[in-house]
């Protein structure tokens, strides 16, 4: 009887264990989506054509932001620029003639022309005394003293004429005039200004780190006006592109964490969803299988950190499991 009784409890023993392995063999582990990694390309390029006189990186290489990139032949730009700056100067300078008067050696002229006629009419008044003194005596002639009164009224009025000149020399500019002029001179500004940004357009530098993905003109070409002369790839322009069938695109959301796993890349990758397309399409050519052809999917993208973006290439195939 106990030997039976010992046989029940194995054959329970074995029916649970074999329960328990049914189970974990039933748990399915999460699935894994094909996709690839893609990179936002920053294409630099100058608004004016010109020759590539510097390319100053090489495809491959890594730069920090603010880098010098290429600088294009700019001979006519800076002369407009030195231009501009001259005729800037000249306007400033009439501009500031206008609003003091004359210079003080032109003021010390007409002191000068006005010391002159007022000894000259202190000579004609003498003169003239000296005259009505002689008519009066019976000496010179009628004649004689008109002359020398009509010399008393032109040494006065040349004197009066000398004094308004002085008064209006040390006067600025009318009104109307400064207006004018310092329009002249915000307009040579404003040359000024678009001159010195025509001359910064002929050199480039990068707005962000990241990597140099190539180059495409080489020292000595002709660039014309908008064509990109360096392609950069910053790592927060790098994202992972890959496809889940319908079931599953309900579930999903951006911000969910991912897991990003591809040959030679270390480490898994963590990620995080950025897009969900909200259009199926049939699965790209790019990761046909036997099993997924002419099936309906949807698009997803997802970004990781910068700092493990660098461990990643346009182009390379992945493998993205969700967590």
């Amino acid at each position: 009887m106990p030997e039976r009784t010992n046989c029940h409890r194995r054959a329970l023993t074995l029916l649970l264990l074999a329960s328990v392995l049914a189970t974990a063999c039933n748990r399915s582990e999460p699935a894994t989506y094909q996709g690839y990694a893609e990179g936002e390309f920053v294409r630099v390029a100058a608004p004016f054509a010109g020759t590539l006189d510097k390319l100053q990186v090489q495809r491959g290489q890594t730069i920090a932001a603010g880098a010098p990139l290429f600088v294009l032949e700019h001979e006519s730009e800076a002369a407009a620029r030195r231009e501009a700056e001259e005729r800037l100067r000249a306007a400033e300078a009439r501009l500031a003639d206008l609003q003091s008067g004359r210079r003080p050696v032109e003021l010390d002229v007409i002191r000068a022309q006005q010391a002159q006629a007022a000894a000259a009419e202190q000579l004609s008044a003498a003169q003239l005394k000296r005259d009505e003194k002689l008519v009066a005596q019976g000496f010179i002639s009628r004649d004689k003293l008109d002359v020398s009164l009509t010399a008393v009224k032109r040494d006065r009025a040349r004197v009066e004429e000398l004094r308004n000149q002085l008064k209006t020399a040390q006067l600025a500019g009318r009104a109307d005039e400064i207006r004018a002029q310092a329009a002249e001179v915000d307009a040579s500004r404003a040359q000024l200004k678009q001159q010195t940004w025509r001359l910064a357009q002929k050199s480039a530098s990068a707005g962000q780190a990241g990597l140099v993905f190539d180059t495409l003109y080489a020292e000595g070409d002709w660039v014309p006006a908008g064509s990109p002369v360096v392609s950069l790839l910053p790592p927060g322009n790098v994202k992972l592109r890959f496809f889940v069938p319908e079931a599953v695109v309900g579930s999903l959301a951006p911000g969910r964490a991912v897991e990003v796993r591809c040959d030679g890349c270390g480490p898994p990758i963590p990620a995080k969803l950025s897009y969900i397309s909200p259009q199926p399409e049939f699965t790209p050519p790019v990761i046909y299988s036997n099993e997924s052809r002419s099936k309906l999917v949807f698009l997803i993208e997802a970004r990781p950190d910068e700092k493990d973006a660098t461990r990643l290439h346009p182009g390379q195939p992945v493998d993205v499991r969700l967590q």
